[in-house]
């Protein structure tokens, strides 16, 4: 089975550094994906580009919460993804991500069954038993555009110019 490993770094971590950790522990450079966030304007009301949200959207499907909890947590931040053919490549990934400086984002409740067999709450909180997927994949950079109401909702004078 194939792995999905995602990890959310601050913005002031050496994501190349990074890169070549994993690249000497043996992982492959296509299978390894940073990509940095650049927010338009204030963290509250954004909008995803299309394809950050298929790509969290196809690995957190049946998993809400943990959706939910990447998707806000990697707004402002970079995010390293690593492609595993294995359980065992996916925590060595896992394990290099952490000795970097990886954020924890969701800490799965105790009392969840639906971790993948072999794995520890604490790896599966990270690893997702997801292969790579050529269609869903994050970009190099994501952008957040601030949520702008446009139409009707917009004050306009008479003539239909804003006022």
């Amino acid at each position: 089975m194939a792995y999905t490993v995602v990890s959310v770094f601050p913005v002031t971590v050496d994501t190349e550094e990074i890169k070549k950790d994993l690249k000497d522990k043996g992982f492959d450079e296509a299978n390894i994906i940073i990509s940095k966030s650049k927010v338009e304007s204030g963290l509250d009301d954004y909008q995803e580009d299309e394809q950050t949200k298929s790509f969290f959207d196809y690995v957190f499907a049946h998993d809400a919460e943990m959706l939910d909890a990447y998707r806000k947590h990697s707004i402002g931040r970079n995010n390293v993804v690593v492609y595993a053919d294995n359980l065992e490549h996916a925590r060595l990934a896992k394990t290099v991500l952490n000795e970097k400086g990886a954020l924890e984002v969701y800490r799965r409740p105790s009392d969840h069954q639906d971790i993948t067999e072999g794995m520890t709450e604490e790896e599966y909180n990270g690893i997702i038993a997801k292969a790579k997927h050529n269609i869903y994949f994050l970009g190099s950079e994501r952008v957040y555009h601030p949520n702008v109401v446009k139409g009707m909702d917009d004050p306009m004078d008479d003539l239909g110019s804003k006022d």
